[in-house]
């Protein structure tokens, strides 16, 4: 395998099984430094096409869980209470209640603190525009 930019996701899946293939490379190697190179280009890769979310933005948070496991705006009404909901929500025109809160925690399994945001310096999580606590 030549070493070039990885472009696209086959050549994202062919370097990482190149990566795995070279992964006990001695450093400092032909192979070791092969690795490294690789290595780096991956990690551009996947911080230009698999951004990882914000913490401390619920937004960002559930956009990223709804990326990874293929879930539209449809499937968010069942625990944000309407497609109206879900929209104001993902365009940050309304935060989420506790009860939203809940029901995405128990249903898809997000941590409940990155749902509530960013925590003071304290250490306590603040109440934040992002959350409402009147009903859904």
């Amino acid at each position: 395998m030549d070493i070039k930019p990885i472009r696209t996701e086959q050549d994202y899946q062919t370097a990482l099984k190149e990566i795995e293939r070279l992964f006990e490379a001695v450093p400092g190697s032909s192979e070791g430094d092969r690795l490294d190179i690789l290595v780096t280009l991956v990690e551009a890769y996947e911080a230009k096409h698999y951004s990882i979310p914000d913490p401390n933005d619920p937004v960002q948070v559930v956009e990223y869980y709804m990326e990874s496991r293929g879930l539209s705006r449809t499937d968010l009404a069942a625990y944000l209470g309407s497609k109206e909901r879900v929209s104001e929500f993902l365009n940050r025109k309304r935060g989420l209640s506790l009860e939203m809160i809940r029901k995405l925690h128990e249903g898809l399994g997000i941590p409940a603190d990155l749902l509530i945001g960013q925590k003071s310096q304290n250490g306590a999580a603040p109440v934040s525009p992002h959350i409402h606590f009147s009903g859904a």
